[in-house]
C-alpha cells in the first residue's frame, strides 16, 4: 500500500522476535480524563527547521489531528509534528423538512467538506502507483498545499481517478429439480443489489474525507460481506481504516485512534451518523449507523487482513457460478436456526463462507480448488495491499468436472459436516482445500470448532467457546440434513416467503 517502502514484501502481522515501533512516538496512550488529547498532542513542540525532510523516515508514526484545532498536524519520524498554514472547515446543518424528498446523491453531499473535490479513487482499493508520493497529493489539496510539505517516502497512494475492476459477468446455473430452484430463487431475491453497495460506497467516501481531517494520510476501505460477493440486501458494512503500514496494537493504539473517530463522529457527524459506539472486542471497533442509507456500520483499524481476505472470497464467489447461491442459502439457514452470531457464541458469517468454499474443495471431483495453492503470486500474504485487488479479475474460470445441482450441494454441505468431518481432530483449511489435523498452539487448544484463516493462520470460529453453542450447531446440521434429505424442501429447514421478506 505504501509503494516506497523498504519493508515491502513482509507479512501483515508482526513477525516474532520483530520489534515493536511505537506508533504513537512520545504520545501517551493513556490520557488523563482531565486533559483533552489535544491539548497532550499541542504540547509537542515543532523542531525541524534544520532537520533534511526529504530523507526524513517515516516510521508508521502518525499523530492525529486535534479535534477542534484551526490547523492540522502531521508527525513523521520521531513523532514530531508539521503544522500545515491552512485550517480545514466544517459546515454542518439539520435537514430541513422542506428537504425530505431530495434524491439520495443530493442529500449525501451534505456530508461532503467544503472543498468539493471530486471523488478520485475506487475506495476500495489504493492506486499501483511506484514513484514517491507527497503527502500533498495523499488528500485533498487545499488543506496542504503542495510549495510547504517536503516529498516524504511511504504514504497513503494520492487519490486519484481510478477504476475499479469488476469481477467477469458468469450466468446463474440452471435449476432441474425444485430444491435447486428454491436456492436459485432465494438467491435472486436476496443478494445484495448495486443500488445497495453504492450507498455503502457513498458512506465510506464521505466519512474518508472526514476521518482525513483527524488522520490525513488514512484511508478507508470497504471490505466483508458488501464486497467479497457473499452480500445481502440486509448485510451491514464492514470499514478498515489504515493509517499505518506498521503493524498496530489492537489493545492499545487501535482503541485510541478509533476514540477519536467515535468522538468525531458524535461531535461533527451527529446529523448524519447515529449511535457511534466503540466496543472494546480483541479487534475493537466503532459500531455506527448512517441514516442516510440506513446501513449499520463496523469500523476496525489496520485489520489489513480483512482487505486480503475480502479480494480472496471475491475471486472464489466469480470462479463457479453456484458458489454464491450456496453460501448465501447457507447463511440465511444459519441465521434462522440461531447458529450465525459471533457475540453469542456461535459461528460467524466469515467462517460459515470458509466452510462452504471448503466443502466444495474437498468433494471426490472439487467445484473449487485452492486458490492459493494454484495462484501463490496472486493470493500471496506479503503482496502489497494496493496489488491485492487486481488477482480477482486475472484468474481464468475453473472448470468443475462435479455437475452436481445446487440442491444436491447443499444437502452435502449439510450431510458433511453432520456426519463427515471431524471436529475433535481436525481444522478447516480453504488454504490447502482440505481437513487438516489441529495445530497444537494454544490459540487452537481445546477449541470446538477450527477454522483456518487463509492469510493470518487464525481461527476464525473461536467465538465458539461453550460446548453447549457447539452441541446446538452440531444438532442443527443433523437435523436439517434429515429433514432435507426426507422431502427436498427448502421450506423444511428455511421459511422460505418470510427469509425473502427480511432480505
Amino acid at each position: 500500500m505504501f509503494p516506497n517502502s523498504s519493508n515491502l514484501g513482509r507479512p501483515p502481522f508482526p513477525l516474532k522476535n520483530q520489534q515493536h515501533n511505537n506508533f504513537f512516538g512520545k504520545l501517551p496512550l493513556h490520557l488523563s480524563p482531565t486533559l483533552p488529547p489535544h491539548q497532550q498532542i499541542l504540547g509537542a513542540q515543532a523542531n525541524f527547521q534544520n532537520a533534511d525532510l526529504s530523507r526524513a523516515p517515516l516510521s508508521g508514526n502518525l499523530s492525529p489531528i486535534p479535534p477542534g484545532s484551526s490547523q492540522p498536524l502531521l508527525a513523521f519520524g520521531n513523532g514530531s509534528p508539521i503544522r500545515s498554514s491552512v485550517s480545514p472547515t466544517f459546515r454542518g446543518r439539520k435537514r430541513l423538512s422542506s428537504e425530505q424528498n431530495v434524491p439520495y446523491d443530493v442529500k449525501r453531499q451534505r456530508f461532503h467538506s467544503p472543498h468539493h473535490e471530486s471523488t478520485a479513487v475506487h475506495p476500495t482499493v489504493p492506486l499501483r502507483d511506484e514513484r514517491r508520493y507527497s503527502i500533498p497529493g495523499a488528500i485533498t489539496p487545499s488543506l496542504f498545499p503542495t510549495h510547504y510539505i517536503p516529498d516524504l517516502v511511504r504514504c497513503v497512494p494520492p487519490l486519484q481517478e481510478t477504476s475499479f475492476l469488476e469481477p467477469r459477468e458468469i450466468t446463474l446455473p440452471v435449476a432441474k429439480d425444485k430444491l435447486s430452484q428454491q436456492v436459485l430463487d432465494l438467491f435472486q431475491e436476496c443478494q445484495q443489489q448495486a443500488c445497495d453497495l453504492k450507498k455503502k460506497e457513498l458512506c465510506r467516501t464521505e466519512l474518508q474525507r472526514e476521518i482525513q481531517r483527524i488522520y490525513p494520510q488514512s484511508r478507508l476501505f470497504l471490505v466483508g460481506s458488501s464486497l467479497n460477493g457473499f452480500g445481502t440486501r440486509s448485510s451491514d458494512g464492514d470499514l478498515c481504516l489504515v493509517v499505518t503500514e506498521e503493524p498496530v496494537n489492537q489493545k492499545t493504539e487501535a482503541r485510541y485512534i478509533l476514540s477519536l473517530v467515535q468522538n468525531h463522529f458524535s461531535t461533527r457527524l451527529s446529523s448524519y451518523i447515529e449511535r457511534p459506539q466503540l466496543i472494546r472486542a480483541k479487534v475493537p471497533i466503532v459500531k455506527f449507523r448512517d441514516k442516510v442509507s440506513c446501513v449499520e456500520f463496523d469500523l476496525n483499524v489496520n485489520n489489513v487482513v480483512g482487505i486480503r481476505n475480502t479480494f480472496l472470497l471475491r475471486t472464489y464467489a466469480y470462479l463457479e457460478n453456484r458458489v454464491r447461491p450456496l453460501v448465501l442459502v447457507v447463511k440465511k439457514w444459519a441465521s434462522h436456526h440461531d447458529i450465525n452470531d459471533a457475540s453469542r457464541g456461535t459461528l460467524n458469517s466469515y467462517s460459515l463462507v470458509l466452510m462452504v468454499l471448503h466443502y466444495l474443495q474437498t468433494l471426490p471431483e472439487p467445484v473449487l480448488p485452492s486458490l492459493q495453492k494454484k495462484y501463490p503470486n496472486s493470493f500471496s500474504p506479503s503482496m502489497q495491499l494496493h496489488l491485492v485487488h487486481q488477482a480477482s479479475c486475472t484468474i481464468p474460470p475453473y472448470l468443475s468436472k462435479n455437475g452436481a445441482t445446487l440442491g444436491d450441494l447443499l444437502l452435502g454441505f449439510l450431510k458433511y459436516y453432520a456426519t463427515e468431518f471431524d471436529w475433535n481432530s481436525q481444522m478447516i483449511s480453504v488454504r490447502e482445500a482440505k481437513a487438516i489435523p489441529r495445530p497444537n498452539g494454544i490459540e487452537w487448544r481445546n477449541k470446538f470448532i477450527c477454522v483456518e484463516e487463509p492469510f493470518d493462520g487464525t481461527n476464525t470460529a473461536r467465538a465458539v467457546h461453550e460446548k453447549q453453542k457447539f452441541d446446538m450447531i452440531k444438532d442443527e446440521f443433523l437435523k436439517s440434513w434429515h429433514r432435507l434429505h426426507n422431502v427436498r424442501d427448502l421450506n423444511s429447514i428455511l421459511p422460505l416467503r418470510a427469509t425473502i421478506q427480511k432480505r
